[in-house]
């Protein structure tokens, strides 16, 4: 990715990036902010922050407008969208009771753009009998989300804006999204019907992950790997942080993809930021 002076000198675009933090305070001390400097988007949407916004360390974000939902559990979740422009309005309430409060949603209207901060459970694997809750969860969360995606982005165009929902799905799509989809058939994440259920949210007239159109017949580019093992060193990842867009908004995308810290030492999160621009 080039600096701001640098991209609008060939081409005037939007950047806009989405990073699972996994904790503000740990990824401002393994260097967010210098990141954030140097790659200067003008929308950076959160997952995982972790801390109410009293709690996030000053001046990491300077020059941005703030808008989060730290939800109710505490030292979990919580979700933000970052922009220079000023947010006209913002929304925390996708319409699920049962998950209203845990931070995992929030949507924000900028002048020509309605962008969203997603969180969605982990869930597990139905065949985890300690935790088949966590598998039904999810399952509920799902359809929920699938209902608020339609009303949101039916919202944004009849206010004459695109919409963009960006963040941690949880879910790797297809056998390109993860290194060893054959072992992972019956992971949280690769389930048969959770990417059944991804496969719907998309279409020429709904939604369009971004990363996979300008990528098509690339493996990844993953935006996951545990901190555990040789999973980061042999790219062992998996890709679930996503940019879903509006068709228009979508076909305006110029470049786009995962950035990959230099070193496991310089990793900023477990998560890799998912930049792309848009031309403008």
């Amino acid at each position: 990715m080039v600096g701001r002076s640098a991209r609008l000198a060939s081409l005037a675009v939007l950047r806009i990036g989405t990073l699972n933090v996994n904790g503000i305070r740990a990824a401002d001390r393994r260097g967010l902010r210098q990141w954030l400097a140097e790659h200067d988007p003008d929308v950076l949407t959160l997952q995982e922050v972790r801390a109410e916004p009293d709690l996030i360390p000053e001046g990491v974000f300077d020059g941005y407008h703030l808008s989060c939902d730290a939800g109710s559990l505490k030292g979990r979740n919580g979700v933000a969208v970052l922009s220079k422009a000023k947010p006209l309005d913002v929304r925390t309430s996708m319409g699920a009771k049962e998950f209203a409060a845990e931070g995992r949603w929030i949507e924000v209207d900028l002048p020509e753009l309605t962008v969203a901060s997603l969180y969605l459970p982990k869930g597990a694997s139905p065949d985890d009998a300690e935790r088949i809750e966590a598998y039904h969860r999810k399952m509920r969360y799902l359809p929920a989300l699938a209902r608020h995606l339609t009303k949101a982005r039916r919202a944004a165009a009849k206010a004459g804006r695109e919409f963009l929902v960006t963040g941690d799905f949880n879910i790797a799509h297809t056998e390109n999204d993860l290194k060893n989809p054959k072992t992972n058939r019956r992971s949280p994440g690769f389930l048969a019907e959770e990417r059944e259920w991804f496969s719907q949210i998309l279409g020429p007239r709904t939604l369009t992950d971004v990363v996979r159109a300008l990528h098509p017949d690339q493996a990844g580019p993953y935006s996951w790997w545990s901190w555990r093992g040789q999973a980061w060193t042999n790219d062992a990842g998996w890709r679930i942080d996503y940019q879903l867009a509006s068709r228009a908004l979508a076909d305006a995308a110029v470049t786009g993809g995962t950035y990959r810290d230099p070193s496991y030492e310089a990793r900023i999160s477990d998560h890799a930021p998912v930049v792309v621009d848009y031309r403008v």
